[in-house]
């Protein structure tokens, strides 16, 4: 007998359609986790993490029966079954599924460390779909719920060094002055914190101050709309804020 028809003879219809039900729930769930990620514009969003969670939900089903025909046992479901070793490739998902999370993890050019959150995320739907794929729907389904409250609850209530926001500033002054000593200030007395700062001499003369800023509350526009009129030496000002993770 084929490895196919010994398949077919041990499988029911209905055991069929679970299997690829597992399938469609692990995607689902990936789906779920994705939207919150795709909500604050991260390159791994909705697509990339059903996917994670569809193949890890395919593996685990091949990791589970694909080796079934390796040795035959009696007196179990599916022959073969008992002889197969059900880790063999889930226990290479968890780290195959790696380079996804370091594709998502960068450094930028204040040297702060981004995409951490995504990989995690990456690494928990690939958890998720494993689940799923072999059988466990209370862990999965409660395993997705858990994920996107935990997400909302953390970006929601910050804690410590995630209440700060990361942000950046551009000061240009037309002459040497006391504004950037002014603006040092102000900045302390809105309760930002300077983590970087960049001095660039312009051939007109004028002097472009780049500072990368944590903000624990935002700076409104008629803030500095109100500091630059009291500054005629400032030509321009812009604030850039960079999304938590």
């Amino acid at each position: 007998m084929t490895f196919y028809a010994r398949m077919c003879s041990n499988f029911t219809l209905v055991q069929w359609a679970e299997l690829l039900l597992r399938l469609v729930v692990a995607a689902v769930c990936g789906w779920l986790v994705g939207v919150e990620r795709s909500r604050r514009f991260k390159d791994a969003g909705v697509r990339t993490h059903c996917m994670v969670a569809c193949s890890a939900a395919l593996l685990m089903i091949v990791s589970k029966y694909g080796f079934a025909d390796l040795e035959v046992a009696e007196g179990v479901f599916f022959a073969g079954v008992r002889g197969a070793d059900s880790s063999r490739i889930a226990s290479q998902i968890v780290t195959g599924v790696g380079f996804l999370g370091a594709g998502v993890i960068y450094r930028d050019r204040k040297f702060t460390t981004r995409g951490l959150t995504t990989a995690a995320g990456i690494w928990a739907v690939c958890g998720i779909g494993m689940a799923i794929g072999s059988g466990l729907y209370v862990i999965g389904v409660f395993a997705t719920a858990f994920i996107i409250c935990l997400q909302y609850l953390t970006h929601r209530f910050n804690i410590g060094a995630d209440r700060y926001s990361d942000a950046g500033l551009e000061v240009t002054f037309s002459r040497d002055g006391d504004a950037d000593e002014a603006l040092y200030r102000k900045l302390e007395e809105w309760g930002a914190i300077v983590t970087d700062t960049q001095i660039d001499k312009q051939q007109d003369g004028s002097m472009k101050y780049r500072l990368g800023l944590k903000l624990k509350n935002e700076i409104k526009g008629d803030l500095l709309n109100e500091f630059v009129g009291k500054h005629e030496e400032i030509i321009s000002i812009k604030m850039t804020k960079v999304s938590q993770d």
